[in-house]
C-alpha cells in the first residue's frame, strides 16, 4: 500500500458502487469490503481513519440491522475512526440511529462525489486534530510539571525557569504562599535533573517537633539517647545522590540552622552521638511561605544560611494574581471530581463563576480544590451555584464582552485625558492622538460633559 495516500475503507456490497467509489476517490488508498467479516478484518489490519459504509449489508441487504451491528463493532475496535453512513432517500430514520450509535455523519445515495469528498476531508481533519490533541495530553501527563495548570504568563515563566535550573546542582529556594504548588515544582526539579533515578526525600520543618527534627535530619547512632536501640541514618543521608527537599525552612529552629549551614558548606554530616563525618552528595531544594528577609531582621533566621540557600530563588505567584487561572482551575477540578464522584456533567452558573473570579483564594489552589469538591458533592441539580460553593461575589463581575471592555477602556482614557488638560478638548485630542470631532463624538457616546 502506498505510504503517501491516506487509507479510506469503503463497506459496500454493490460491485457497481464499489467501482464508482474507487474511481471517485482515487486520491486515497481505497480498501473495499462487501460484508461485516471482511470489513472488520480490514479495520483490524489497517485501522483506517475514515470509513464509508452502506447500512444494507448481507445477509440483510434490505434492512439496517447488519450495518448497525458492523458500525458498533468498528467503533469498539477503533473508537476514533470516523464512519460516514451512506443511505437512501427514504432511510433517514436508520441514518439517525447510526449517528446516535456513534457514526460521524451520513450522506444520501446517489452521492455527489464532490460533496462526499468534502465530508471525508473534514472527517480526516477532525481525526488528525484528535490524534494531535491526544499526543499533547500524553506529553503533558508525562511532564514533571503536569501538576500545574495555568495560562498565566508569570507562572508559565516560573515553569520555564524550573526547566532551566533543574539540570544544575544549584541550591534552590521556592517562595510562595501555602497551596501554590511548591512541592510540585520541587519534584519537577528532581525529575528534570540527572538525579531523577535516585531518591527524592522530603521533610516538613513545621510538621515535626523540634526535639525530633534533628534526628530526622541527621540521624543518630545506637545509644545516642534513651530509645536509640539501633543506628539510624537521617533524611539527608538517605537522599545521597538524589534530592533533599526541606519544606517550610522558615520554621527551622535556630539551633539546627547552624548545623544545616555547616552541612551546606562542607557537604558532610555527623549523626547524633557520632564522631564520624559522613560525606553526602545531595541536591538541596527548600521552600517556605514566610518572608525570610523579615525573619532575618527579627533575628529568627540566619542571614548566612539564607545566602547559602538562595543560590537560585524562584517566586511562585498566588492564585489571585494569576490572570484567568481561577476559572480555568475551577473547571478542571469540577471535571475531575464529577468523574471521581460518578456524577453526570455539571456546569457553573454565571454567579458562581463571578464569585470564583472575585474571591481572593487565601488558601490558593488547595483551597480551590476543596471548595470545588464540596460543591460537586453538594450540588442538587445540574448547575453549581454560588450557594454550593459557599462564595459570594462582592463586586460586579468584570465584563468579558470585547465591546464592553473596549468601551470601558475608551471612556477611562477619555476621562483621564480631559482631567489632565482641565477639560480643554483641543489639548485632549492632541494627547489621545485623535481629531477634535472624534473627542466630541466620544463625549456624547459616553455621556461626558
Amino acid at each position: 500500500m502506498s505510504q503517501d495516500k491516506k487509507s479510506l475503507l469503503v463497506i459496500e456490497d454493490d460491485p457497481g458502487l464499489q467501482r464508482q467509489l474507487r474511481w471517485s476517490f482515487d486520491a486515497y488508498e481505497v480498501l473495499v469490503a462487501g460484508d461485516r467479516e471482511s470489513a472488520l478484518a480490514l479495520v483490524r489490519r489497517h485501522e483506517p481513519a475514515v470509513v464509508t459504509m452502506d447500512l444494507g449489508l448481507p445477509p440483510d441487504p434490505d434492512g439496517a440491522s447488519e450495518g448497525l451491528a458492523t458500525l458498533e463493532q468498528i467503533l469498539e475496535l477503533v473508537p476514533d475512526t470516523k464512519v460516514i453512513v451512506l443511505t437512501g432517500n427514504q432511510d433517514h430514520g436508520n441514518a439517525l440511529k447510526a449517528v446516535a450509535a456513534g457514526a460521524y455523519d451520513f450522506h444520501q445515495k446517489p452521492f455527489d462525489p464532490n460533496i462526499l469528498s468534502l465530508v471525508i476531508e473534514r472527517a480526516y481533519y477532525l481525526y488528525t486534530l484528535q490524534q494531535e490533541n491526544r499526543k499533547l495530553l500524553q506529553a503533558q501527563a508525562n511532564s514533571p510539571i503536569s501538576g500545574l495548570i495555568t495560562r498565566d504568563p508569570v507562572l508559565s515563566k516560573v515553569c520555564r525557569n524550573v526547566e532551566k535550573v533543574a539540570p544544575s546542582d544549584a541550591t534552590v529556594i521556592l517562595l510562595g504562599e501555602s497551596g501554590t504548588g511548591k512541592e510540585i515544582l520541587a519534584r519537577a526539579l528532581h525529575q528534570l535533573s540527572a538525579r531523577r533515578e535516585k531518591r527524592f526525600m522530603a521533610i516538613n520543618c513545621a510538621a515535626i517537633p523540634e526535639s525530633l527534627l534533628e534526628s530526622e535530619l541527621f540521624g543518630y547512632e545506637k545509644g545516642a539517647y534513651t530509645g536509640a536501640v539501633k543506628q539510624t541514618p537521617g533524611k539527608i543521608e538517605l537522599a545521597h545522590e538524589g534530592t533533599f527537599f526541606l519544606d517550610e525552612v522558615g520554621d527551622l529552629p535556630m539551633s539546627l540552622q547552624a548545623k544545616l549551614l555547616r552541612f551546606l558548606q562542607e557537604r558532610v554530616i555527623e549523626r547524633i552521638g557520632g564522631r564520624k563525618e559522613i560525606p553526602v552528595d545531595v541536591r538541596v531544594v527548600c521552600a517556605t511561605h514566610q518572608n525570610l528577609k523579615k525573619l532575618i531582621e527579627d533575628g529568627r533566621f540566619r542571614e548566612d544560611l539564607y545566602y547559602r540557600l538562595s543560590e537560585i530563588v524562584i517566586t511562585i505567584p498566588p492564585l489571585r494574581q494569576r490572570v484567568g487561572d481561577a476559572a480555568l482551575l475551577a473547571h478542571h477540578f469540577k471535571n475531575k471530581f464529577c468523574m471521581q464522584e460518578k456524577r453526570s456533567s455539571l456546569n457553573f452558573s454565571q454567579e458562581a463563576l463571578a464569585a470564583i473570579e472575585s474571591h481572593s483564594w487565601p488558601g490558593n489552589v488547595r483551597e480551590m480544590e476543596n471548595c470545588i469538591k464540596r460543591a460537586v458533592i453538594m450540588a442538587e441539580g445540574s448547575v453549581i451555584g454560588a450557594d454550593d460553593l459557599g462564595l459570594y461575589s462582592t463586586s460586579a463581575a468584570e465584563p468579558i464582552n470585547l465591546r464592553q471592555i473596549r468601551d470601558r477602556a475608551e471612556c477611562n482614557a477619555l476621562m483621564k485625558a480631559l482631567a489632565r488638560v482641565d477639560g480643554n478638548v483641543m489639548k485632549a485630542a492632541e494627547l489621545l492622538g485623535v481629531s477634535r470631532p472624534t473627542i466630541y463624538d466620544l463625549m456624547n457616546r459616553h455621556g461626558l460633559k
